[in-house]
């Protein structure tokens, strides 16, 4: 036991001993029932971790520990999201580079030291080498941070979601879809990024206010103008029809009709539908391919034809499309979408098709998340995944499912419930992007060079994982790549959360560890914040489902946001992150731990600075009150004085609240019960024994050996919350670590909790007496006296009050109210 204990320097040192020694080695000699397995989260690899992270996993890590004192052996993978967008977008930036995959691969090539203004353009594979380059690097500073935090994952399970193995399974995973029918390829509107020109996913999307303004536009019918207002005037040459509800009476004459648009004087239908709305604009709409996912309804529903005017580039396409004349059309060819916007006002301007001025208005526009323009819609093929979206049967099995998932806390199945019941098409996988895992496919050429989408090839899953674009199929050789008769690669990678969704595979070596994959799979418990319940959570369910036919984890435990002080969510785009370094090195691991595991499952939580601050002053606490109860001396009596069994009745107590919180996933509560009980142990009930305890007879035996057994047991409580200064106590005077010590278990009820109560209150009087009075807590009391109920438990403790209140003569009285009058000398 040192001279001056110190919270300085713990981590460093107990990192370092539980990796040499193994502490949280999974062991997979377990039976099932014996294991307790976590689908930990692989956080996105694309820069630094901010303080949410170390909130969330914290919480994570608390189960994890709990479990393995419970007897357990914790099977508590992490990996790396290191493939998608984020790692592209960060490589771009940091090296100053651009993907072209027509350009050859250069094996010289070395960045920029300091990006250009102008992004230099590499080709797919040097682009990759610098992913896999920069990935690694952050994955380092990752490592540390998580290891600083106190994580006890097993990092010999580590894994990446690019590795051969993930890429394994998720080949494996999608071709077993593909044969079963339940992965397809479709060509359909798109919802599409023009910056990241890569398809998005539905649950992908946000709603973000964006300004526009509202054009009052005639299309010419047989009886005279019909008005329609929008805010896309630049797609007045992908309309395809006019709708209005089939209610409205305005507008019932002319439904059958046809109308011609102004400008290109194309010929479109004036339709009805129960979508449209009488009392938006003029109640009656165009119908264009395609300005937003009401289009897409409209055009599907209808059966329309279609005019695509959007390229991928987010420009207006070069040539008209069918049924558009070329003249007007070359005015806006080529043009940006708001250039080609200004341009078409001006000519409906000048031909007099533009009733007065554009009406400014805001509105909510489709973006993708990480984008920063709003999303076209465009027509592309696009790998699929079924879902429910247009399946009513299936999306009933997977609501079911949901149902069967122990969710902590309850109310966020409400979440699953509604994304999954309001899905409107299939899950969308396939992504026009480089770093990711690509198809294992391949289309043949026919004699024209074209590609034969219907007769996809797929390579045997022993040859995975496979890359089209540098791999042959079977039955071809290189040589045939892209010539007519030959074949060619599908060129795209599957979106991140396609692999993301397999993570409880990947962890568990699906189909390469038969032995393992069984111990582990399904597993006890899926972690994760809140809004990525439709994203990550449905998925992995999705994937689970159609290949298991079974959940991928019987729990799921749902963490909150980190507010800043203004109570708005901490993201990297808003600025507003704090970085946990900083913190972790001010006031350390075990006080940052405090403050993440006051945090309920499922509620979003302030940062408060302050709560870093009382977390460190308990652990410096545990660590004084340790040195005080080992340096008593040894214990090994009994324990008889009714003070000590009341102390040690009231522990076992708070040892069955804090196991049945344990237990229902409440970390908060079990830290809650554990805290309020040492505060008390250690303001009162350290007070009241500490003279007797420097004596030498057999009560004092009876406080030492009480006062050790407090102790051990109160390390273990404290030991999922701050590990470091609860291992560090430990190794004073304990063998092997506590992680590994068992979860104490409620002892026998030998002593009454009110006698300590009892003697706490009148010991807290005697101690304001003295406050009041501005003299030392040493300081003689010549009367006590004192009228209780409680008098008969007051009067067990009563040697101890003295004692502890330097108090030289006790009067204690039966009394229907409570009196207590301190007399100081």
């Amino acid at each position: 036991m040192p001279g001056k204990p110190s919270l300085d320097g713990l981590e460093q040192v107990w990192v370092a001993r539980w990796e040499e020694q193994g502490t949280y080695r999974f062991d997979r000699s377990k039976p099932r029932e014996q294991i307790y397995s976590i689908d930990t989260p692989p956080p996105t690899v694309s820069g630094s971790l901010h303080v949410g992270h170390v909130f969330s996993y914290t919480h994570t890590d608390i189960m994890a520990r709990y479990q393995r004192m419970n007897g357990k052996s914790v099977f508590y993978p992490i990996g790396w999201d290191d493939n998608g967008l984020p790692t592209e977008r960060r490589v771009q930036n940091v090296y100053g580079v651009r993907c072209d995959p027509s350009l050859p691969y250069d094996p010289d090539f070395v960045p920029p030291e300091k990006p250009g203004k102008r992004e230099v353009a590499i080709s797919r594979r040097n682009f990759v080498e610098l992913c896999h380059e920069l990935t690694k690097i952050d994955e380092q500073a990752f490592e540390e941070m998580w290891r600083r935090v106190g994580l006890s994952v097993d990092w010999s399970l580590l894994y990446t979601t690019i590795s051969d193995e993930s890429r394994r399974v998720s080949q494996r995973a999608f071709l077993r879809n593909l044969r079963r029918g339940e992965a397809y390829l479709a060509e359909a509107p798109t919802l599409w990024d023009v910056t990241f020109r890569t398809a998005v996913a539905q649950a992908e999307l946000e709603d973000r206010e964006w300004p526009g303004a509202f054009h009052k536009i005639s299309f010419y019918g047989e009886k005279g103008p019909v008005w329609i207002e929008t805010t896309r005037p630049e797609l007045i040459p992908a309309c395809v029809a006019l709708v209005a509800h089939p209610d409205d009476e305005r507008y019932q004459p002319l439904f059958g009709t046809s109308v011609l648009t102004p400008l290109f004087g194309a010929e479109v239908p004036v339709l009805a539908h129960r979508l449209a709305e009488p009392d938006k604009g003029t109640g009656i709409a165009m119908i264009c391919t395609f300005g937003d996912v009401t289009d897409v309804t409209w055009w599907r529903e209808l059966d329309l034809t279609t005019r695509p005017v959007i390229g991928w580039d987010g420009r207006l396409l070069s040539e008209p499309p069918e049924g558009i004349e070329t003249d007007p059309y070359k005015e806006i060819a080529g043009k940006t979408v708001h250039s080609a916007r200004e341009r078409i006002v001006e000519m409906l301007r000048e031909s007099g098709d533009l009733e007065g001025d554009p009406r400014p208005v805001r509105r909510p526009v489709k973006f993708y998340e990480k984008g920063d323009k709003p999303l076209e819609i465009v027509t592309t093929r696009q790998w699929y995944i079924r879902n429910g979206g247009r399946d009513e049967e299936l999306r009933e099995r997977l609501l079911a499912r949901g149902r069967e998932l122990a969710w902590h806390p309850p109310h966020m199945r409400a979440r699953y419930d509604n994304w999954v019941g309001g899905l409107a098409g299939d899950w969308l996988i396939s992504r026009q992007r480089f770093f990711g895992v690509p198809f294992p496919v391949w289309y043949p050429l026919d004699q024209d060079g074209q590609p034969r989408y219907d007769q996809p090839i797929t390579p045997p899953e022993e040859a995975l994982p496979v890359d089209p674009s540098s791999d042959t199929p079977p039955g071809y050789t290189e040589d045939q790549r892209g010539v007519p008769g030959g074949f060619t690669a599908d060129p795209d990678v599957m979106d991140t959360w396609a692999t993301s969704s397999l993570t409880p595979q990947i962890a568990g070596r699906w189909e390469t560890d038969d032995d393992l994959f069984r111990r582990v799979f399904p597993a006890d418990l899926r972690p994760q914040s809140h809004e990525i319940i439709r994203t990550w959570l449905f998925a992995t369910v999705v994937r689970s489902h159609l290949e298991f036919d079974a959940l991928p984890w019987s729990d799921a435990a749902i963490s909150g946001w980190i507010l800043d002080p203004d109570r708005k969510k901490m993201s990297k785009s808003k600025g507003n992150v704090v970085t946990p370094m900083d913190l972790l090195d001010k006031h350390g691991s075990d006080a940052v731990r405090y403050w993440a595991a006051n945090g309920r499952y499922g509620v979003d939580t302030a940062f408060d600075a302050g709560q870093l601050k009382i977390g460190r002053r308990l652990a410096i606490k545990i660590l004084n009150a340790s040195k005080f109860v080992l340096g008593l001396g040894e214990g090994g009596g009994e324990v008889t004085e009714p003070v000590d069994l009341s102390m040690l009745t009231a522990l076992s107590d708070a040892v069955r609240e804090a196991t049945e919180a344990f237990q229902g996933y409440d970390h908060t509560r079990a830290l809650e019960v554990t805290e309020r009980f040492f505060w008390t142990f250690c303001d009162d009930y350290l007070e009241l024994v500490k003279a007797r305890a420097y004596e030498s007879d057999a009560a004092a035996a009876s406080a030492h050996e009480a006062l050790r057994q407090a102790l051990d047991v109160l390390l273990r409580l404290f030991a999922p919350f701050l590990p470091f200064v609860t291992e560090e106590v430990w190794s004073w005077w304990r063998e092997g670590s506590v992680h590994r010590a068992p979860w104490p278990e409620p002892g026998a009820r030998a002593g009454d909790p009110a006698v300590l109560e009892a003697a706490s209150e009148v010991l807290s009087r005697v101690r304001k007496a003295k406050s009041e009075a501005k003299l030392s807590m040493r300081t003689e009391v010549s009367l006590l006296t004192v009228t209780s109920p409680r008098a008969d438990l007051i009067r067990l403790a009563q040697d101890d009050l003295c004692g502890a209140g330097h108090v030289e003569q006790f009067v204690l009285e039966q009394g229907a109210e409570t009196a207590i009058e301190v007399r100081l000398s």
